[in-house]
């Protein structure tokens, strides 16, 4: 047996009601008892009341909760007042996941609403329990609630719930015409049913509802406001706003704004966790911000240290939040549900999640469709095809027990990812006038479908690969030219170390010498070159002991590549000309003009300018033979290089202009970088400084853009030169200082002394035109706050 009580603190003093069964305690806000157990219904009367014919019932018209303090929350605020203005909707229900705030963002709206004089006639509001273990308040429990708020006494209450609802719309209308419009909140509404006969008649009437779940139906029409977790910024002000109510002088959070962050963001930003964090503070005033956010930092703790009870054993906890959402599923749902946490990412497509349960498409969408309206994921964003659970609803989800199938799912999964990218992967490596799979259109659409599922799929390497491993490893070389031409180069250095490990256990060797090859690019990528070349030299040991010429000729122009940027050039041209006799022996031409092209950068870096033109016009010859647009513009930008070299500026500002169209035309953002800072050098060499300047600083923003700060350092040091040319001291000074910190952090000192080479002659030409006194003032001024103009 079981009692349930109502918000307001109801007695336990236990009434006479029949054995077994639930019993129900429901309180009107004027005191008045309705009790159920069972099917019975047993009416008490009010501690106020008078008596028949002895004076007017008691009315409780003025009933809602105290506002509390909101943050963060304007946005969706100013929504709420719009609604429950004169002209808004009839009803609106904030809905979102447990724990978000819904029932204080109501009730501040509420509360705005009747200061600024929209509600004379009164405000109700009644707790629908719509989620309580023990169960909802139904309908008829509402109204009579209502009903006595009203004035109504209980002897004068119908005895059907449709009577009932006959007198409360009654009571609305007379309401409306002798004091005016009326707001009812109905709180934690879990159904429609519980909603229908609580929609007042009267337009002027307002309902306001709060519900994990998004609630519709033909007979329940509402306005639905959803709401998301906090900002950073407003969920670290909710902790610190806490603190302080309690203790104003508490000097944790300004002390430590980091460890706040931290904790802000471990709580997923949910107000519900935020207020428990806070609370487990104010309880230990001693405890630093930061201790908490270490504790907070374990995944498998989090949940279970998100919980506060206070002295009289009332307990918040976010993990039971979540479990009376969870409870109320359908078990097709919550099987759904728990299967979504297999997904290693951060999001998942429709067409996965069929994968995951082995569903058509339309029921899975269905499912998921199920689970949003449930507030447990959301699809971000609408119409997407692409849904998210909040982070705290992901732990969750992955420590409920574990069911029959979960792991045939997750090998469905992997395997659904490994054929799409395999099929994308044959996009990228298809020639011009060469068939790739129907999964995609096109080359683009590839792309696009790899950027999107990028997260999930190297998160999937970890998540498998002791399960799975071939699978795994399969997954990992198709994502090989992707990661590396994305400049993906951290995600690339982590499934290539997991996969390292795997084929080595394995005993794969031609696998081994196919990831050391991916992994010594990816080394490449994040300029750890000595490392870089030990890969590759790994993977042309084993490559020349399997007598594998095609992939031992990849290996040598690997390691070529990266033996220049050690600027070991001797050794360099020596791998390339290797190289470049075996794809002349295979009769590979693609692969020759590869290695034409690489040689030609080696040997324009020793000066052999005549024989590098040379080498990269056979090496344009070739791609352009097979129309390989990406390829050509790598080679009409190497040649640009070296013809600017032997100062033929138009021709290399031509060669320049035509990759510069093939990048845009390929949306290659990085290498259209590249080719404006080129063309920048190019235009410099003509004295066509305006446009020069135009293209260095369009190269710098892509630069930034895209994080690579080598390349931003080389065209911040080009754009310094370029100003200097035009004596533009103060503005160079500032180019090169900056060329120089980005290569100090980098730590290139070839470079950096060039920048500083041309600073100190920059510094020096200013001096000699504007005086020793313009010098000093500059250096005493500008070097510590900026240049002066």
């Amino acid at each position: 047996m079981s009692e349930r009580y109502d918000a307001e603190g109801a007695d336990r003093a236990k009434r006479p009601g029949p054995p077994g069964g639930d019993q129900q305690w429901a309180r009107a806000s004027d005191n008045g008892r309705n009790y159920q157990a069972g099917r019975d219904q047993y009416v008490s009367e009010t501690r106020n009341y008078w008596g028949p014919g002895s004076g007017p019932a008691p009315q409780a018209t003025a009933s809602l909760p105290p506002d509390r303090p909101l943050t963060g929350r304007k946005e969706r605020t100013d929504a709420l007042l719009d609604a429950l203005a004169p002209d808004g909707a009839g009803t609106t229900v904030v809905t979102g996941l447990p724990g978000v705030g819904k029932t204080v963002l109501a009730l501040h709206a509420a509360h705005r609403a009747v200061e600024r004089g929209r509600f004379p006639g009164g405000t109700l509001h009644v707790h629908l329990r719509g989620y309580d273990p023990v169960g909802a308040v139904g309908p008829e429990q509402a109204l009579e609630s209502l009903l006595r708020a009203l004035g109504v006494r209980d002897g004068d209450l119908p005895p059907t719930v449709e009577e009932q609802a006959a007198l409360y719309r009654s009571e609305l209308n007379r309401r409306a015409e002798a004091h005016g419009a009326v707001l009812i909140v109905a709180d934690d509404a879990s159904s429609p049913g519980q909603l229908r006969h609580l929609v007042p008649a009267h337009p002027a009437h307002r309902l306001l509802v709060t519900s994990r779940d998004a609630l519709s139906a033909p007979d329940f029409r509402a306005r639905l406001v959803p709401l998301d977790e906090l900002d950073a910024e407003s969920a670290a002000a909710l902790i610190t706003t806490a603190l302080t109510e309690v203790s104003p002088d508490d000097p944790r959070a300004e002390e430590d704004p980091r460890a706040l962050e931290r904790v802000a963001d471990y709580c997923g930003r949910l107000p519900l966790a935020l207020t428990i964090a806070a609370a487990l503070l104010t309880d230990d005033p001693g405890l630093p911000i930061a201790a908490l956010a270490d504790d907070l930092a374990n995944t498998r703790t989090r949940l279970k240290r998100l919980q506060h009870e206070d002295g009289d054993g009332r307990s918040l906890a976010v993990e039971t939040a979540f479990d009376l959402s969870y409870q109320r599923l359908k078990e097709q749902d919550a099987r759904l549900f728990r299967l979504l946490s297999l997904n290693p990412g951060p999001d998942l497509s429709t067409e996965a999640a069929g994968a995951l349960n082995n569903w058509e498409r339309r029921e899975t969408r269905t499912g998921l469709a199920a689970l949003a309206r449930a507030g447990l994921i959301n699809e971000q964003p609408l119409r997407s095809g692409r849904w998210r659970a909040h982070d705290l609803i992901r732990l969750y989800t992955a420590e409920l027990p574990e069911k029959n199938g979960e792991k045939a799912a997750l090998k469905r999964l992997l395997a659904y990812y490994t054929v799409i990218c395999d099929a994308a992967d044959n996009h990228l490596r298809a020639l011009p006038g060469q068939s790739a799979p129907e999964l995609f259109a096109d080359r683009a659409a590839a792309l696009t479908w790899l950027d999107t599922e990028r997260a999930n799929l190297t998160a999937m390497v970890p998540h498998a690969i002791a399960d799975h491993p071939q699978v795994v490893l399969h997954l990992v070389e198709s994502l090989g030219i992707y990661l590396i031409q994305r400049r993906h180069f951290h995600d690339a250095l982590t499934v290539n170390e997991y996969a390292l490990r795997a084929t080595r256990e394995l005993g794969v060797r031609r696998r081994e010498g196919q990831t050391l090859n991916n992994l010594g690019n990816a080394l490449q990528g994040v300029r750890r070159f000595d490392k870089a070349i030990d890969a590759h030299t790994q993977a042309l040991t084993i490559y020349r002991e399997l007598e594998d010429r095609h992939s031992e000729g990849q290996a040598l122009n690997n390691l070529g590549v990266v033996l220049q940027k050690v600027r070991r050039f001797d050794e360099a041209i020596d791998a390339h000309r290797q190289d470049l006799a075996i794809c002349r022996e295979l009769e590979d031409r693609h692969g020759e003009g590869q290695a034409l092209n690489n040689l030609g950068n080696a040997l324009q870096e020793i000066r052999h300018f005549d024989e590098a033109i040379h080498v990269l016009g056979q090496a344009l010859s070739i791609y352009q033979e097979f129309g390989d647009r990406h390829s050509e513009g790598q080679v009409l930008n190497n040649l640009g290089v070296v013809l600017q070299e032997v100062r033929r500026f138009d021709e290399a500002i031509d060669a320049h202009r035509q990759d510069l169209l093939i990048c845009r035309e390929l949306e290659d953002r990085h290498g259209e970088g590249q080719t404006l800072n080129n063309l920048g050098n190019a235009l410099r060499g003509v004295r066509n400084f305006n446009e020069a300047v135009h293209a260095l600083s369009q190269a710098i923003t892509i630069y930034q853009e895209l994080g690579d700060r080598h390349g931003e350092g080389q065209a911040v040091n080009n754009l310094g030169i370029t100003l200097q040319k035009v004596r533009r001291f103060d503005e160079a000074v500032h180019a090169f200082s900056q060329a120089i910190t980005i290569y100090q952090e980098l730590d290139i000192r070839h470079l950096q002394d060039q920048a500083q080479h041309s600073l100190n002659a920059t510094l020096f030409q200013m001096g000699e035109v504007r005086g020793r006194r313009g010098w000093r003032r500059w250096f005493r001024g500008g070097r510590a706050g900026g240049p002066e103009a």
